[in-house]
């Protein structure tokens, strides 16, 4: 039963799966925002879980204490998720605008007119 301690990589697999099938499933636009961040949520959990460093503590100086835990992995996932947050904001703008342009936000009807036009 080796594989039950490697529950978080199960949980990185469901999510990417969940994700990419809402991004390629859905022809709503913001559930595709959705489908795309849920697939984001899925390698921040991948790399985080990549970086853990069993028996290394906080990379504060301590008497004794020889293994240290990298905090760069930890702070590079704080940048992605901060750019993540402005990715969703402008794809979501997006939408916004082509909502007020082709008055739907749905792919099919958007295809429709445009190919009507």
């Amino acid at each position: 039963m080796e594989w039950i301690g490697f529950y978080n990589y199960w949980v990185v697999v469901v999510l990417m799966m969940i994700g990419f099938y809402i991004v390629i499933a859905q022809g709503n636009l913001i559930k595709k925002i959705v489908g795309l961040n849920i697939f984001q949520t899925s390698v921040f959990i991948f790399f985080i879980s990549l970086a853990k460093l069993d028996g290394g503590t906080a990379p504060i100086y301590v008497e004794g204490v020889t293994e240290y835990a990298n905090p760069l992995p930890h702070v590079l996932i704080l940048t992605a998720i901060v750019v993540g947050v402005a990715v969703t904001a402008m794809g979501l703008a997006l939408v916004i605008r082509i909502n007020e342009l082709y008055g739907s936000i749905e792919e099919d009807e958007i295809h429709e007119e445009d190919e009507a036009q």
